[in-house]
């Protein structure tokens, strides 16, 4: 089964995310927060996502625990990884995030209500829905009902 990281994975859109993926995938939970001693166990930590080594620590973080794909859910994570995916995908590494460039033009929805359906985008394809999407974009997003709208979701 593939590994995926997740970022943010204490925040409730990081917990709800992960259990989406079970069974999918085998998930890998991070986050950047400081935890008690009896959760730190349960995670793996990793450096803010505003740090000057964020992308290097992420790829050593993937690598180390042989990891596929990385989903940053913080936007400054999305921010600096999507700077960076050329030297993850040398490693073989999928980073679940949009472009630079893309990023620009993308409307950011943060905390998305609990009942509000998530769709999780890697190369026009739904994986937490199975199923083809129309938007050529990677990420944890909305589709709107047409299928050619993406609201980028975040935690914050």
């Amino acid at each position: 089964m593939k590994r995926l990281l997740i970022t943010s994975a204490t925040h409730s859109l990081g917990l709800r995310v992960a259990n989406m993926l079970e069974g999918k995938y085998e998930v890998v939970l991070s986050t950047s927060e400081d935890l008690p001693a009896f959760m730190q166990s349960n995670y793996l930590k990793i450096p803010k996502g505003i740090n000057s080594t964020f992308a290097h620590e992420m790829l050593k973080s993937a690598l180390d625990n042989n990891c596929q794909y990385i989903l940053p859910l913080q936007l400054s994570e999305i921010e600096t990884l999507a700077e960076s995916l050329l030297l993850f995908e040398e490693y073989g590494i999928q980073v679940i995030c949009p472009s630079k460039s893309q990023l620009e033009e993308l409307e950011i929805l943060a905390n998305p209500i609990k009942d509000m359906s998530l769709s999780l985008l890697l190369d026009n394809m739904d994986l937490l829905n199975n199923r083809q999407a129309e938007v050529n974009v990677d990420g944890l997003g909305v589709l709107s009902d047409s299928g050619l709208d993406f609201l980028l979701v975040v935690a914050n």
